[in-house]
């Protein structure tokens, strides 16, 4: 069996790798160029793709003509997307002999859309996982092949959360493929009512409002924090971002809402009465101590 792969990040790396365990000729991957202005903190799709001779390209759009030819000159059985950024047009899918396929990082219908894994922690959820779907004009509303589920832990950050969400990925690609392979693909309902969808997120999402309960603060925390943007606030024109925190076991007294220092500690004070005891605070990229906020929040 022949496969084009759209890929990026760590689940392209490591449906890749399960890929090539399965003995599918991979003949083109579609990647990415890194963008200089981003964090980049996962491994590199084309870096693997020269360690093991796969041809590869970068557009910087999927759609362009010159894409569709070189898909359809491989005469592909299969086309798989792992965490590629772009919308593949129903044209290009149609290459595909035995069907297109993508690997969503929720359990579908759930968190269809952008950034899943970050809005599931936002909201608090307790579980997530990754799901194998087929690819139609309607993003990750085609029907489920396979999903795997993972725990969210009270105090796991988003990044926690991606390291399992991508072996659950690799688990759940390994599992169905042989299925696939025989022309037996599961096809099971993705019952979009059921489900919701959201956009992305951009860094400024990340200020945080103070008046909310504690719980929504340290959510918010745990969804961007390094190495996404992080939560952050702004405190007489300084912007303070929150690198570690937890939801703290005591709740300072008669304190304003927002930043403050108790016993050279760090406190977010939060709308309920309860605080997050912050472990680490920036202020543009540098670690600022208890001591030093302390003196910040005091000058006049």
């Amino acid at each position: 069996m022949r496969a084009v792969v759209f890929a990026y990040h760590n689940v392209g790396v490591r449906c890749i790798k399960v890929l090539l365990a399965r003995g599918i000729d991979i003949a083109l991957v579609v990647t990415h160029e890194d963008n200089p202005t981003e964090t980049i903190w996962f491994e590199s799709v084309a870096a693997l793709c020269q360690e093991h001779g796969i041809p590869f390209v970068t557009p910087a759009d999927p759609a362009a003509p010159t894409v569709f030819d070189q898909i359809q000159a491989v005469q592909p059985d299969f086309i798989f997307s792992f965490y590629y950024r772009h919308m593949l047009p129903v044209t290009l899918l149609a290459l595909a002999k035995n069907g297109a396929f993508n690997m969503h990082g929720s359990l579908l219908p759930k968190y269809r859309g952008r950034v899943p894994v970050n809005w599931a922690v936002l909201h608090g959820e307790t579980d997530t996982g990754a799901t194998l779907h087929e690819m139609t004009a309607k993003p990750d509303a085609g029907a489920i092949i396979a999903q795997t589920a993972v725990p969210i832990l009270p105090d796991d950050t988003a990044y926690e959360v991606f390291g399992k969400l991508t072996v659950a990925a690799e688990q759940t690609l390994w599992n169905v493929l042989p299925k696939m392979l025989a022309g037996q693909t599961p096809r099971l309902p993705n019952d979009l009512s059921k489900g919701s969808y959201f956009g992305g997120r951009k860094p400024e999402d990340g200020r945080i409002d103070w008046s909310q309960p504690a719980q929504a603060v340290y959510n918010l925390h745990r969804a961007v924090a390094p190495p996404y943007p992080g939560a952050w606030t702004e405190i007489k024109g300084n912007i303070f971002t929150i690198s570690k925190a937890r939801l703290s076991k005591t709740s300072p007294v008669n304190l304003p809402l927002g930043l403050a220092v108790v016993d050279n500690c760090t406190f977010g004070v939060c709308g309920d009465g309860r605080a997050l005891l912050i472990h680490a605070l920036l202020a543009d990229g540098k670690p600022v101590s208890s001591k030093e906020l302390q003196q910040f929040l005091t000058v006049v």
